[in-house]
C-alpha cells in the first residue's frame, strides 16, 4: 500500500503539518488565523455556503493570502477543478481525486476501507476523522486516540487528524499533523 515519492514532488507539494480548513463559521477570521499559522502551513478552502461566482472570487483572495504567508492552498472539490482555480492541490473522497494531476491530493478517510481506498488513488496523504468529538458533527461516532492510533499505522500514506482537534490533543496523536476548523480560527 506504501507509496514512493519522488524528491522533487516532496519538495514541491510537501503535506503540511497543520491545516486549517475554511466554513462559513470561521469565515470572518480566516485572514488573523492565516497570518497566526507558521510557514508551510495549509488552507483546505471549502466555503460551501457561497454561490459558485462568490466562492471563486472569495478563494481568490484567500489564495493570495497563502502565497504572502507561505502557505498552500487547497481546493475542496476534484483535482481536475483545483487545478483549474490554481490551487496547490485538492481535497476529497479518494473518488473524487481522479487522474493523477500536479497538486497535491489529500483524501478524506474515517476507516480502513477507506484509508485504503485512498491510498489506491494515490493520496498524498489522507485526513482520518472525526478523531474526537467535534461540533462539525454532534453525536457521531469518534474514533478516539487508540483507534486512531490503530488505524494512522496501517495506512499507506501520511495520516493527518481531523475532528475536535486542538494543538493539546494534536500532541497525544502520533501522526504527520492535524487539521481543524475552530481549533485553528
Amino acid at each position: 500500500m506504501a507509496r514512493c515519492y519522488s524528491a522533487r514532488m516532496a519538495k514541491r507539494y510537501p503535506v503540511p503539518r497543520i491545516l486549517l480548513l475554511s466554513d462559513a463559521r470561521n469565515d470572518a477570521t480566516l485572514e488573523r488565523a492565516l497570518g497566526r499559522l507558521p510557514r508551510g502551513s495549509g488552507l483546505v478552502f471549502r466555503h460551501y455556503h457561497l454561490a459558485p461566482a462568490a466562492r471563486r472570487v472569495r478563494f481568490g483572495a484567500l489564495r493570495r493570502l497563502c502565497r504572502r504567508h507561505g502557505h498552500s492552498i487547497l481546493l475542496s472539490g476534484a483535482a481536475v477543478e483545483a487545478r483549474a482555480w490554481r490551487a496547490d492541490g485538492a481535497y476529497a473522497a479518494p473518488a473524487r481525486l481522479g487522474r493523477r494531476t500536479s497538486g497535491l491530493r489529500l483524501a478524506t478517510a474515517h476507516d480502513l476501507a477507506e484509508l485504503r481506498r485512498a491510498a489506491r488513488a494515490g493520496a498524498d496523504a489522507v485526513l482520518l476523522s472525526p478523531a474526537f468529538a467535534t461540533r462539525s458533527h454532534p453525536g457521531a461516532r469518534v474514533l478516539g486516540p487508540v483507534r486512531f492510533h490503530l488505524l494512522a499505522a496501517l495506512s499507506g500514506v501520511p495520516v493527518i487528524a481531523l475532528g475536535g482537534m486542538n494543538r493539546r490533543r494534536a500532541g497525544r496523536l502520533r501522526s504527520h499533523g492535524w487539521a481543524a476548523i475552530d481549533g485553528l480560527s
